[in-house]
């Protein structure tokens, strides 16, 4: 599964760290899943992330 998460934070204006802190979700986790290193995570994690960019879970994927 393919993300967008590093194209939807860049257009939010935030940098890994501040969505981290935002999410609750680690960097670590953030960068891995911009990178494709990580290809896989919870529902509970996109959730974070999308709600912490205003998105919905949807969004944030690669169409």
């Amino acid at each position: 599964m393919e993300y967008r998460i590093k194209e939807c934070r860049e257009e939010a204006g935030m940098s890994q760290e501040e969505l981290a802190k935002k999410s609750g979700v680690s960097r670590t986790i953030i960068s891995g899943l911009e990178s494709g290193s990580i290809t896989t995570t919870t529902t509970k994690t996109l959730l974070r992330i999308a709600e912490a960019l205003g998105l919905k879970v949807s969004d944030i994927f690669l169409n």
